[in-house]
Order: structure tokens, then sequence, then C-alpha cells
């Protein structure tokens, strides 16, 4: 089964992570695949990384900026509402689902503490990064400097064209640092908004990961929402 790694993660033995793809198969319960078959292709994933799927946390995803800290009431039956995850506990895979927007994979070696995110257009105007660092800082006694951010592939700017009623949002939001046009066409570059929200928050360069792989120019590989409506996930995924 083919994955994707991160560089910088994988210099942690004692962590496990991917980022999927289509071999993968679909892995989200929400866009009309069969209940069992979706099973299936979670438990033969579970298999590849060592882990028992039923521990696996994933998430109803509604693109907020709600992060929640993981406990013994979350599990594979029983995915907590939010867009991202964050734990010390060991064996507890968390899970981030996508078909274009970013899978962000979190850690922090020093504290032992993983976080998943999903930041499509919503996440990163609603600035879910922040969030996130603040729960490693507040909840987990995290260094800003310790914490290490790998982005999985994901739409690219030349793929995200938006209408003029988000540009007025972006405008609004002072994120049009992140907007490119094209005669009449206006274009959208989510990787730029993220990384400049990692950068306020203080985390270092040498711990930012950002991949280049655009989901929708290789859907191929991947699954794209913006290719095909009707379309599966891939997923990002980290474990202690």
């Amino acid at each position: 089964m083919k994955f994707y790694q991160s560089k910088l993660l994988n210099n942690y033995s004692k962590l496990t992570h991917a980022f999927t793809c289509k071999e993968s198969n679909n892995l989200a319960f929400h866009v009309n695949d069969i209940k069992k078959n979706v099973i299936q292709n979670h438990k033969h994933l579970a298999k590849e990384l060592n882990y028992d799927y039923k521990t696996l946390v994933h998430m109803k995803q509604i693109h907020s900026n709600i992060v929640k800290i993981i406990d013994e009431n979350d599990n594979f039956d029983n995915p907590p509402t939010c867009d991202a995850l964050i734990t010390n506990k060991k064996k507890t895979p968390l899970m981030v689902m996508v078909a274009d927007c970013s899978p962000l994979l979190f850690f922090d070696p020093k504290q032992n503490v993983i976080a998943t995110a999903h930041a499509g257009r919503a996440g990163a105007f609603e600035n879910i990064i922040q969030n996130v660092i603040l729960s490693f800082i507040h909840d987990f006694h995290s260094d800003i400097k310790d914490i290490i951010v790998s982005i999985g592939p994901a739409i690219c700017q030349n793929c995200y064209e938006i209408n003029n009623e988000i540009y007025q949002e972006v405008k609004e939001r002072k994120l049009d640092f992140a907007v490119s046009k094209k005669g009449k066409k206006i274009y959208l570059d989510i990787r730029k908004i993220l990384l400049k929200q990692l950068h306020v928050m203080g985390i270092k360069e040498k711990n930012i990961e950002i991949s280049e792989i655009c989901n929708c120019c290789h859907a191929d590989t991947f699954y794209s929402y913006r290719k095909n409506n009707n379309t599966g996930r891939f997923a990002g995924i980290i474990m202690l």
C-alpha cells in the first residue's frame, strides 16, 4: 500500500504517520460509499500501519476551528464533531480526511503530544492553526520551539479558483496576500495563508513542512472534490 511520508516526522521512530492516497481507497462514511466497504478499508489501513482500527479517532468535520482533546468517549464508532484532534495518549491514532483541503499533522517530541487538523478555506479563514497551537501550549505545556508541523497534499493555487464574493471576504480578512489574478479569474493559495499563520504563532521555519503535491493536479493518485464532486477521501494519520 502506497503512503506519502513527512521527512520531518520520519525522524522520530516512536511516531507512526502517513498521508494516504487512492490506493488506500475511500476512508470516509459520508460520501455515499457502502459502510462495510469503508470499514474494510480502515481495517486494511490499520493492518498496514500496525494499529487496532477500533482505537482510531476520526472526526465529523464541519469546516470549523474547533479543537477536541481526546477523551475516553472518543473512538472509531464515536467520532467527535470538530476539525482538529489533539492527544498525548499512546496507541491512539488520529485521522483527518480530505479531498482538496489541507491535512495537517502536528508533533511535539518533548511533551509527546500529537494533533491533526482539517484546514480548507473555512479552517484557514478561522485560523484553526492558532487554536491547535494554543491547545499544545495551554493544555499540554508545549514550548512553541518544539512543535513540528507537516501539511500534506492539498489543492494548489492554480486549481483553486474563487468567485468575487469569496474574494471580498478574503480582502475583509486581510488575506489578499494569498490571491492571484489571471485575466478575470481569481485564485486563492490556502497554503500561503497557513504558512503565515504558523509564522505568526512562532513555529520555527525548520519545523514546518508543506507538501508541494496538488491532489487536484494528481487526481489519478488522490481524491479531489474539485475534479469530481462524488468522490472519496484520503487521509492524514498520526499516532504515538
